[in-house]
């Protein structure tokens, strides 16, 4: 019987453990052999995987300047902490939706086609928001529009990296994406501040586009051309059919919904981001503290997400999920003690480093969904994911008109926290320590075709 070994470059070559030829591409292990650990070195050697990461930094910093961008215009046209966090939500509640209606088209269709064209789509709209003296509303309209495509693209790229990358592999190149994801927030946020001081919103809108251009040209012609994963019966059914066994999928088992909800914590944890210019100019901070605040959120996770998987052990990380997640959003209540900027910024990093458990999350979930079902299972979970979000930055916009956005933030920072100990009770009881982690499993095509046991960002 021969053990699992990791796929190789394109153009790597091993000697096969018996002695033999020499065989491109492939690696033969005997039984009893110890499979080398994994490396971030063996995960940027897949030209495949570093497409979809270029991509990603392209993409999400440039849409993150732009939305950062139009956000810092509204608020400084009419100093509301209402009308600012709900344009910054208008760039998230399109995902209601597409995560219903759009995300299974990427099991449906072939996923790199589907990648291209919202890619493309979302060029042209953003493109759109360039033309002169075009009023708020339709600016936000435009914004909203093109939101639209990111359910069915974040669907696509997060099914296919599991066909690219296989077990811990798959393990690092998600803490890859990942890291790279929130790196660029933290640029596009910074650069989003500096571009309203001194280059103004427009030029902000064109990058923004021109880096959707690049992301689809490099997916086209970086990338393999995979067929549909759904079966026959699954494309043919209803739209209203398909939403209603994705949902069955997700919340069907206690496991899985548990899981779903860690995930979905980030609507806490998030809440400094939505409410960051009023935060800021409560401070005295302007356009560039706000670019501070919002990127605090984020460089916590930036910095501790290639650690995590590559320093601890799969049954470790799930066992240190619970715990995370309530320090991540405990640590927000310290903001009811009304901080200055510079230590407000070191407690938004703390909070976004404990904010690494997801990362244990993400993988639980890829290992537990089908293949032929894991675009549209992805595209409930971001749902709800940037569905909270955009709630939240609603509620706290509102809340902040009222009292301070301080005690806004310690507010949700302590009810997430009763709500992360309450999950971890609960996944303790449905995943007791020392019982068998899909963790200590590979999401590769025989783990992900199976039927589904427990379970468990543009």
């Amino acid at each position: 019987m021969l053990r699992y070994a990791p796929p190789l470059g394109d153009d790597d070559e091993v000697d096969s453990d018996d002695g033999g030829p020499k065989s491109p591409g492939r690696r033969v292990t005997v039984r009893g052999a110890v499979p080398p650990r994994a490396t971030f070195r063996d995960v940027l050697a897949v030209r495949e995987f570093r497409v979809l990461w270029t991509s990603v930094v392209l993409s999400t910093a440039g849409d993150r300047l732009a939305l950062v961008a139009l956000t810092l215009l509204v608020f400084g046209r009419t100093h509301s902490p209402l009308l600012a966090a709900l344009v910054y939500a208008a760039g998230y509640l399109p995902w209601v939706i597409g995560g219903l209606f759009l995300a299974d088209v990427a099991d449906r269709r072939p996923r790199r086609s589907v990648m291209v064209f919202c890619d493309m789509a979302r060029a042209v709209l953003v493109a759109a928001m360039v033309i002169p003296h075009v009023p708020l509303t339709v600016l936000v309209a435009l914004l909203f529009a093109a939101t639209m495509f990111a359910p069915p693209f974040e669907s696509a790229r997060a099914a296919i990296t599991p066909d690219i990358l296989i077990g811990e592999h798959y393990v690092l190149g998600t803490a890859v994406l990942q890291t790279t994801f929130l790196a660029s927030q933290v640029l596009g946020a910074v650069a989003g501040g500096f571009a309203v001081a001194f280059i103004g919103v427009r030029p902000s809108l064109v990058i923004d586009s021109a880096t959707f251009v690049l992301s689809g040209l490099l997916i086209a012609f970086g990338t393999r051309s995979r067929p549909a994963v759904a079966q026959p019966e699954t494309a043919r059914a209803s739209p209203l059919s398909r939403m209603r066994d994705g949902f069955r999928l997700v919340f069907g088992d206690p496991a899985l919904r548990i899981l779903l909800l860690f995930g979905w914590l980030v609507v806490f944890y998030i809440i400094p981001e939505g409410i960051a210019a009023p935060y800021a100019a409560r401070l005295g901070g302007g356009s560039i503290a706000t670019g501070l605040v919002i990127a605090s959120t984020a460089l916590g996770t930036t910095i501790a997400m290639p650690l995590f998987p590559r320093f601890v052990r799969p049954r470790q990380r799930i066992n240190w999920m619970g715990p995370l997640a309530i320090l991540t959003c405990a640590s927000l209540v310290l903001t009811a003690l009304h901080p200055g900027l510079a230590a407000s910024l070191v407690i938004f990093s703390l909070s976004a480093l404990f904010g690494v458990y997801q990362n244990a999350a993400n993988t639980e979930f890829v290992i537990r969904v089908p293949n032929e079902r894991r675009a549209q299972a992805f595209g409930i979970a971001s749902m709800g994911v940037i569905v909270g979000q955009g709630a939240a930055f609603v509620a706290a916009g509102a809340a902040a008109q009222v009292v301070s956005p301080a005690t806004v933030i310690a507010i949700g920072g302590g009810i997430g926290a009763v709500v992360a100990f309450v999950l971890t009770l609960r996944w303790r009881h449905v995943s007791p320590p020392g019982g068998r982690h899909a963790a200590g499993r590979r999401p590769g095509p025989a783990a992900s075709s199976s039927s589904v046991p427990l379970r468990g960002s543009r």
